[in-house]
């Protein structure tokens, strides 16, 4: 058994933002409907034990917990304040985090002591430049919600709250430049920054793709699927993004897609879900109990992360041993024919599970496939110059 070591729960299944890429409200999965807007305190006293049960059971003396939601802090100081105190009695030792779009933080002074007092590492979803962020990340009456958002960011990386800043997510736009968007986030002097490539599957493709499924492996050594001219403008955007932030002359921030290939490609192993073949290690409960799947598969169609489980008649044992996370810890064994043929595949993994949707299973390529390839060939290629310039030891995966 793969022991979870991430717990994501959904404390608020309501947003006080109407994105329109938000695979949570505009995909196809509608679960959020039936929901209760907030995760009660009982459910999380039981959510905490069970923690606590399968920590003990694996020998695990360290957790993480992301708040999530939805938009986690409509929750409100108080009801935050006696979740995070739940979770953190009852657990083993817990590594807080919390996913927001920062808007309430700016109205709700509260929730400042709170973040403090159990040290949540705060990250924020900002989509780079005004323009840009405001395209998708509207209000509900329209207006953007990059100027708040942003005054909100500067907050969180004041000298008062800086130790709680954990990093930026940022959507890939392709109407958006892409080093332009990279230093725009960069003015918040981020400790990390996550792009975030659209969420999409073979039937409900991302903005600027009209892929069809792949029949048949790459041949060895071929850039897959880009080779046979087929466009890769999520590599465009990707690769001149990498560019940028790898001949800085000195460290920026960290990029946590560029790093985890750049891992892989060296012959390590990422903890990313994204890329690699780790199993996974994380599990969602939702603000009713239910324990699900990763979120991002609600992108591929309607009910896609349950697992008919919850924390009230099961234990997380019994989702570690559900067949929808075994399918999804089998490592290489786990992929189907294309990618297990491809030369890559160690590397990209397949791409996000989420991704490689269609036709009513998983076992395809990512629909991203052929801008991964060309992402991976590229910061590869760049990867081998400065080890070869070095004289340290072979790239792997990062030939053509």
């Amino acid at each position: 058994m793969v022991p979870f070591r991430q717990y994501l729960l959904k404390i608020h299944s309501r947003c006080n933002l109407a994105c329109d890429y938000c695979y949570m409200y505009e995909a196809a999965d509608q679960s959020w409907r039936d929901r209760p807007r907030r995760m009660a305190v009982g459910t999380a006293r039981r959510t905490a034990r069970r923690i606590a049960e399968h920590a003990d059971r694996c020998g695990l003396d360290e957790v993480g917990v992301i708040l999530h939601g939805g938009e986690p802090l409509l929750v409100g100081a108080g009801h935050l304040d006696e979740l995070l105190g739940e979770l953190a009695s009852s657990a083993p030792r817990v590594r807080f985090s919390l996913q927001t779009n920062g808007l309430r933080l700016l109205t709700e002074p509260a929730l400042w002591e709170v973040l403090h007092r159990y040290r949540v590492g705060v990250g924020v979803s900002l989509d780079g430049a005004a323009a840009d962020h405001d395209r998708h990340r509207r209000f509900r009456s329209g207006a953007g919600s990059w100027a708040r958002t942003a005054e909100a960011v500067r907050l969180l990386g004041s000298a008062e709250h800086r130790e709680l800043f954990a990093g930026l997510l940022c959507v890939v736009d392709l109407a958006a430049d892409p080093v332009a968007t990279y230093e725009a986030l960069l003015e918040f002097a981020p400790p990390r920054v996550d792009l975030l490539l659209p969420h999409g599957t073979w039937e409900a493709q991302p903005p600027g793709l009209r892929r069809a499924v792949p029949t048949a492996p790459p041949p060895a050594g071929a850039a897959t699927g880009a080779a046979a001219g087929e466009p890769a403008p999520y590599a465009r955007w990707l690769i001149a993004a990498f560019d940028r932030w790898y001949g800085a002359p000195r460290r920026e921030t960290g990029v946590r897609l560029f790093e985890e290939l750049a891992v892989l490609l060296l012959g390590g192993r990422a903890a990313s879900e994204a890329v690699g073949l780790a199993p996974v290690d994380l599990v969602v409960v939702e603000a009713d109990g239910s324990i699900e799947q990763a979120d991002s598969l609600k992108a591929a169609y309607d009910g896609a992360p349950g697992t008919g489980l919850d924390v009230w008649r099961h234990d997380f044992a019994d989702a570690a041993a559900h067949p929808a996370f075994r399918a999804r810890q089998r490592g290489l064994a786990g992929l189907g024919p294309v990618c297990a043929a491809c030369p890559l595949a160690r590397v990209c993994g397949g791409g996000l599970y989420a991704h490689r949707y269609g036709d009513g299973h998983f076992g395809w390529p990512s629909v991203y496939c052929a801008d991964l390839a060309r992402l991976i060939r590229h910061i590869g290629g760049r990867l081998r110059e400065d080890v070869a310039r070095l004289g340290g030891a072979p790239v792997t995966g990062a030939a053509g």
